[in-house]
């Protein structure tokens, strides 16, 4: 097979022109892609597929094509990245499909629904307090959802029918012990809000395991929100600041740490995002410090003092967990071994996988507001697949995930076939630890 040829005019297709460029001639229309992909699983259509997107946007980005054609499908993509394991070429999906989106996002046109609705939605979730908020104020509207405009279900559809209480973090955490290094942890957003309960999990085990845990409180959103739907201004705007907090002349960690794994693969395509920028160089090498909190606990794994987890009922000799591939932390952060090591190091923990594993559940940054009907397809399949292994407890290591799995358990969950517990999976794992936290952890 002969890799595709290309007249992309890299002078006037933004600063990532040459990595779109080799990422469409890398492509050598093989197919592998076709059975990877989500979206061409449930839609059937070539240009739903990772190859046919790529001959589209090879065609916008020549002239030959204008943006609003190729728009609807190019929507339609999760971003998911299970093309790029598939590929026999080593296809760099992830280097074409955001900086295309940036690049072209002025010259397609939205509806107005759909441009309320992007609107809320970048001016709520980036913001903890502004989104617990329109939280509070969702879930009044939830009573009234025949009122609402149809745009916005979805996203009244997602919130709980309660949230927790707020959370404040504190700048500064001892370790437990004897300290062996020093992290920062970024501590997200739409979390912040929805389950505040995975960042106290989080501190927990890395303290646990001798870390010292520094939560900077000039830290902002991620920016990878922004970037995987295409708007590249304000990525930059939450890169830039994050590059300032986390990477300045004072700071001094191991790595910096995330639990959310569409965080921590934006954080890791910082390099990308400020391309071109005068700080491209400082955040290629904040890039290179982010890590999963499961990488970082299992380099570690050695210190943990684990117990049988007081989960489920005392007479059931095995406990069987299943775990909930992310696609951020799978696909586009390479983290597959160490969650799974790090849950079968738990005394009488049976792990079990999940069915089409492969498949995205549906959620995908904010793809499930943007393309609800795609996304409660692949929400209920995963959800069916899950109730399948029969585990009462299943894990997973991104918030968008736990919530598009929580929705869609709950709407197929029976008296004889309960829905399983969701939870993240350092929330498991602290549950597991063989301690109790500090009554002091603070040091000012």
């Amino acid at each position: 097979m002969i890799a595709m040829q290309h007249d992309i005019p890299l002078e006037s297709s933004g600063p990532n022109a040459d990595a779109m460029a080799e990422a469409v001639s890398t492509c050598i229309r093989c197919g592998f892609c076709l059975s990877a992909c989500p979206t061409y699983d449930v839609l059937q259509r070539e240009s739903d597929s990772p190859r046919g997107r790529i001959i589209l946007m090879k065609e916008v980005l020549e002239g030959a094509m204008p943006a609003d054609k190729a728009a609807p499908h190019l929507d339609a993509c999760l971003g998911c990245l299970a093309c790029e394991p598939a590929c026999p070429s080593g296809v760099s999906y992830r280097h074409l499909l955001s900086p295309y989106r940036s690049l072209v996002r002025e010259r397609t046109t939205v509806a107005w629904p759909q441009r309320l609705q992007r609107w809320l939605t970048a001016q709520t979730l980036p913001y903890p307090n502004r989104f617990r908020l329109a939280a509070r104020m969702g879930m009044i509207g939830k009573k009234l959802s025949a009122l609402v405009p149809p745009v916005l279900r979805p996203m009244l559809e997602l919130l709980p029918e309660t949230l927790p209480a707020a959370q404040k973090l504190l700048p500064r955490y001892e370790a437990l012990g004897d300290q062996v290094g020093r992290v920062a942890l970024l501590a997200g957003c739409a979390q912040q809000v929805l389950a505040p309960q995975i960042n106290e999990a989080t501190i927990h085990v890395l303290r646990h395991i001798g870390l010292e845990v520094v939560v900077p409180t000039e830290q902002s959103c991620c920016g990878s929100l922004a970037w995987h739907v295409g708007d590249g201004d304000r990525a930059a705007k939450f890169a830039r600041n994050n590059v300032r907090v986390f990477a300045g002349d004072q700071q001094s960690f191991d790595a910096v740490v995330t639990n959310a794994a569409g965080c921590g693969s934006g954080m890791q395509e910082y390099g990308m995002i400020l391309r071109g920028t005068d700080i491209e160089s400082q955040a290629k090498e904040l890039a290179g410090m982010v890590k999963d909190v499961s990488v970082v606990v299992c380099e570690h794994a050695d210190r943990l003092r684990l117990k049988r987890p007081a989960l489920v009922h005392e007479g059931e000799a095995i406990v069987r967990v299943a775990y909930h591939d992310a696609c951020h932390l799978a696909n586009a952060q390479g983290v597959r071994v160490q969650p799974r090591e790090l849950l079968r190091r738990v005394p009488d923990v049976e792990l079990v996988d999940v069915a089409e594993a492969h498949l995205c559940c549906g959620s995908a940054g904010t793809y499930n507001l943007d393309q609800p009907e795609t996304a409660d397809e692949l929400g209920r399949r995963k959800a069916k697949a899950v109730m399948a292994t029969g585990a009462p407890i299943v894990v997973s290591g991104n918030i968008g995930c736990l919530t598009q799995l929580q929705t869609h358990l709950n709407s197929m969950a029976t008296e004889a076939h309960p829905a399983p517990r969701v939870m993240h999976t350092m929330e498991f794992l602290s549950a597991c630890l063989n301690e109790s936290p500090s009554p002091n952890p603070i040091l000012n």
